[in-house]
């Protein structure tokens, strides 16, 4: 007589029990896959985002050019490359390289300033280098959740100096000079401070 042999009710149970078992440890497993890969996904995105504010201002900076501008207060002249305490900018420059595809009657030099407002990095430049009192200024915001954003001169033998021109400078020379080498510190909320050197070019 044959006998014929099949699976226990224990044995079945058994194995439903170790399928899904199996079955939690996957989808645990893509479900940790998928929140890794959204949070790269957005760590890449604002990585993007600094190199871009850094480069946007890095080109400024190493393109800075000797060209003062007038006060459209006073008609007094304002330095080519401003950084002071308690002034409405961090950064004032004039710089070289502003694109001119249309062929349009104008310089190729332009007037920019960086500020921190609301937690924003942001970029303002003019049309015109000599503004008056109606030109209305262009602002662009470059990256959010900034705290600070700070600069240092190197003057040489090791000395540093926070403001541009330097304290003590003066005259019309300061008017036209500029930093050859600038350290920048942008303060972030995620990412803390981050510092990048930037030559000027001569």
């Amino acid at each position: 007589m044959n006998r014929r042999s099949g699976f226990t009710l224990i044995e079945v149970l058994i194995a439903l029990a170790i399928f899904a078992v199996l079955s939690i440890i996957a989808q645990q497993t893509i479900s940790a896959t998928m929140i890794n890969v959204e949070i790269l996904g957005d760590r890449m995105e604002r990585l993007r985002q600094v190199q871009g504010a850094m480069r946007v201002l890095g080109r400024d900076l190493v393109q800075a050019a000797p060209r003062p501008v007038r006060d459209p207060l006073d008609d007094s002249i304002r330095p080519a490359f401003i950084v002071t305490e308690g002034s409405e900018f961090a950064l004032e420059v004039t710089h070289a390289g502003w694109p001119n595809p249309a062929g349009m009657p104008r310089s190729t030099l332009q007037r920019a300033a960086y500020r921190v407002e609301d937690g924003e990095l942001v970029r303002v430049h003019w049309t015109v280098l000599d503004p008056t009192l109606g030109t209305e200024p262009l602002a662009t915001v470059l990256l959010d959740e900034v705290e600070s954003l700070a600069f240092r001169f190197y003057l040489g033998s090791g000395q540093w100096s926070e403001t541009w021109p330097p304290r003590g400078s003066g005259g019309r020379a300061a008017a036209y000079s500029r930093p050859r080498l600038v350290e920048v510190v942008l303060t972030l909320e995620d990412e803390g401070e981050i510092t990048r050197w930037f030559e000027v070019a001569p």
